[in-house]
């Protein structure tokens, strides 16, 4: 909406140039170095650091005169001081001079009210949590995103402190919009007012009902709730249980629910159902529809004959498994080299690459390590990716240290002090390996093709069961690999090689 105003004087009394962007704009007040516009002033309130004239630890929003430095308010001569009325910090000041945290505090203590005028004792911690992020201003933008929408964050907490919403997984699978309904049941988990559980299996629990309401036959209905809880979700959890699922493991679970609906809606064009299907619609099928649709639909009718939904004589065809060309040993020679000396690529793309086209390992085991997988003896540097950990070699080893030292855990309130090797943006959850390839795959590095490239150069050098025990791979994945390959280690045995507890070493000072 634009704002008219009466005159050119009253257009002068809320608008004039900034200082220090130049623009003409609302301003936020009136500084040393003349009017300041609100973007501006924000800014330079969070800048913090040391005085250069002073030597104090403080807020910087002046600019010392000649060379334009950030310093202090007494030292660049502020009339007015910055300092919240509750806690005494110094920055950017909201409603009674409060600073940004008071503030979040305050209205974090207003959403979570059981009704008594105080916080709900279980989600104490969820308040702890809130309180505490890097950045206050996000916890106060979340809080008041989309506040006429019952979905909003503000009026979630609220039903949540008033017991309108039960504390517990299933509850929240109910409830929409699913993304802010995920984001808070991970801050749940994160601040142990909810127990752990995977968010994946929860994401496909929250879009099942959803797809289920959006089915108009109602055997359809029943026939895909039998198989998502029967089948699919047992699955879910069994993988959950070996290892962690990822995002990939999760789409295939909802590809496996959408395309068994939709052979059973293409039956009832053929004036068929589950029960009465033939193997003439099995072969018609397979023949109309992708590599991806048939296996898919393969899942579904093998659980259909065995639970017998459907004839347990129908044959299905067998699957076909391609797979994607390798790099050659010079590109990956070249991407190495590229990400170890071009310092425009981020740094936590060009350590994922390496890891990647060095050690050939899947972006969905990168994104699970840890700071901790980062080993040091003396002078040596580790990875732990199996057994033995692998030793690092320079400058990748100076490149990691370095990342883990300087890395950016994103900013928020959960991640903030995350043991995440690369960390994501959600509470306590590490980088989606999905998003990971996506940016590696935009700075010319394709993932898949890099990680086969660098598994079969390990072969060619070392045995197959030394390559499966240091870089955690199976020994049969390496064998085939190495056959594969037409590698020249084939008589080796797996297996100890001259190596005695006196005579080994390992690392054992983690770096931090």
């Amino acid at each position: 909406m634009t704002r008219t105003y009466a005159n050119d004087e009253q257009y002068e009394r809320w608008y004039a140039e900034c200082c220090r962007c130049g623009r003409c704009g609302p301003k936020s007040g009136r500084w040393p170095d003349g009017y300041i516009c609100r973007n501006c002033a924000d800014r330079a309130l969070r800048t913090r650091g040391t005085c250069p004239e002073c030597g104090q630890d403080r807020a910087l929003p002046g600019r010392r005169r000649g060379d334009g430095v950030a310093i202090c308010t007494t030292c660049a001569g502020f009339s007015q001081t910055f300092d919240c009325s509750r806690c005494g910090f110094e920055g950017k000041l909201l409603g009674g001079r409060l600073c940004e945290r008071c503030t979040l505090s305050d209205r974090l203590t207003a959403v979570l009210d059981d009704g008594t005028g105080h916080i709900r004792p279980e989600l104490s911690p969820l308040f702890d949590l809130l309180v505490a992020m890097e950045r206050p201003a996000s916890g106060l933008a979340w809080l008041a995103m989309r506040p006429n929408h019952p979905g909003n964050a503000s009026a979630l907490l609220q039903r949540l402190a008033r017991g309108q919403i039960p504390l517990t997984h299933d509850a929240f699978h109910e409830l929409q919009p699913w993304r802010t309904i995920a984001h808070l049941e991970e801050l749940l988990v994160t601040s142990n007012v909810l127990p752990a559980a995977d968010k994946y299996i929860c994401s496909f629990q929250r879009w099942l009902p959803g797809h289920l309401a959006s089915i108009a036959n109602p055997e359809h209905v029943k026939t895909i709730r039998l198989f998502a809880t029967w089948r699919v979700l047992p699955a879910l959890r069994n993988r959950a249980e070996r290892s962690n699922i990822m995002p990939s493991v999760r789409r295939n679970a909802a590809d496996q629910i959408k395309y068994a609906t939709a052979f059973l809606i293409w039956l009832d064009k053929r004036d068929r159902t589950l029960a009465s299907c033939r193997q003439s619609d099995i072969d018609a099928w397979y023949a109309e529809n992708t590599e991806h649709t048939r296996a898919q639909v393969r899942t579904f009718l093998t659980w259909a004959m065995q639970s017998r939904q459907c004839s347990r004589s129908l044959s299905l065809p067998a699957g076909k498994i391609s797979r994607q060309a390798s790099m050659t040993e010079e590109n990956r020679l070249a991407a190495l080299r590229r990400l170890l000396i071009d310092a425009e690529v981020p740094p936590l793309l060009r350590v994922a690459g390496i890891i990647v086209l060095l050690y050939a390992q899947s972006l969905t085991r990168v994104v699970q390590l840890t700071v901790d997988d980062l080993l040091r003896d003396g002078e040596t540097v580790f990875l732990r990716l199996g057994d033995p950990p692998s030793p690092v070699p320079e400058p990748v080893a100076s490149l990691l240290l370095n990342y883990i030292a300087a890395r950016d855990n994103m900013n928020t309130a959960t991640n903030r002090d995350s043991r995440w090797l690369f960390p994501g943006r959600r509470a306590g959850q590490p980088c989606r390996p999905d998003h990971l390839s996506e940016l590696l795959r935009e700075i010319g590095i394709p993932a898949a093709a890099a990680r086969g490239a660098a598994i079969r150069q390990q072969l060619l050098e070392m045995p197959a069961p030394v390559v499966a025990d240091a870089l955690g791979y199976h020994d049969k994945t390496t064998a085939r690999l190495l056959n594969e390959g037409g590698g020249t280690w084939t008589r080796y045995a797996p297996g100890e090689h001259g190596r005695s507890p006196s005579s080994s070493t390992s690392p054992t000072t983690r770096d931090s």
